[in-house]
């Protein structure tokens, strides 16, 4: 016997929770990464445009918190368009964020009093159609506040990081609870290379890659991002004897040459 054909009403349900899925947009880029080792774990390779990531420093202290805010800050950078940032606090220091390429010019800060400003103001920014990437500070985010913000991302196209940020250790723990985020990630500060010479080396991270929807989780070690917010991978340090040998070949050759 042939197959009955489906009903309306299933085929009306089917196309609803295709829609709940996001499986019934278009389908959106991604924003590689530029290192193999992390887009290979990403679906398509790279960050999905389009969707709400989630990023949260390893620790409850500022040097976690402000590389917490320069990964996201890194992303932003490398995105077409404007870049809304909401914060909570009076924290954020423009020039760390031209530091890492994402100019001030391309740039609009947002003040807001409390998580519930926050995540409206996140909604409507992803709501529209001119934003390349919007960034908002929250400490809570539950699963129906996380859901209207993908939703709206897959509308506008725009990426949309959540920044986890607590006043409190004991909040860190709502960190842990599900949201409807495609990617979540952890990033916490590790000793900077040491240099053969007097100086500060490149910041290095420790990224863990939590959550990846239809992806993989990992962690990597990578130096931070650069002034066009892109990462690289941890080189090794030079000997002393070798970081000189130039110079001494220099020395040596103007000696013959005397």
């Amino acid at each position: 016997m042939p197959a009955p054909e489906p009903r309306p009403a299933l085929e009306a349900l089917r196309a609803q929770v295709s829609r709940l899925e996001g499986q019934g947009r278009r389908r959106r880029g991604v924003l590689p990464f530029g290192m193999p080792e992390i887009d290979g774990r990403l679906p398509d390779g790279g960050l999905a445009l389009g969707a709400l990531h989630e990023v949260a420093g390893g620790g409850h202290d500022a040097l976690n918190a402000a590389a917490s805010g320069l990964f996201s800050a890194g992303i932003a950078a490398r995105t077409r368009g404007k870049v809304l940032w909401i914060a909570t606090r009076q924290d954020l220091y423009a020039p760390a964020l031209q530091q890492v390429g994402l100019s001030a010019r391309r740039t609009i800060y947002v003040a807001a009093s409390s998580d519930v400003d926050v995540l409206a103001c996140f909604e409507e920014a992803l709501r529209h159609q001119g934003l390349g990437a919007v960034v908002a500070e929250v400490a809570r985010l539950s699963m129906t506040a996380s859901r209207r913000l993908q939703l709206a991302a897959e509308t506008s196209g725009a990426l949309g990081i959540a920044i986890r940020r607590w006043r409190r250790q004991t909040d860190a723990a709502d960190f842990g609870q599900p949201t409807a985020s495609v990617t979540r990630w952890r990033v916490s500060v590790l000793p900077s290379v040491p240099l053969p010479v007097p100086g500060v080396g490149r910041s290095r991270w420790l990224l863990e890659l939590i959550r990846a929807r239809a992806g993989e989780c990992a962690d990597f070690e990578v130096e931070a991002c650069d002034a066009k917010g892109r990462l690289a991978p941890c080189r090794l340090a030079l000997p002393a004897a070798l970081a000189d040998r130039p110079a001494q070949e220099a020395a040596g050759h103007r000696r013959a040459r005397a």
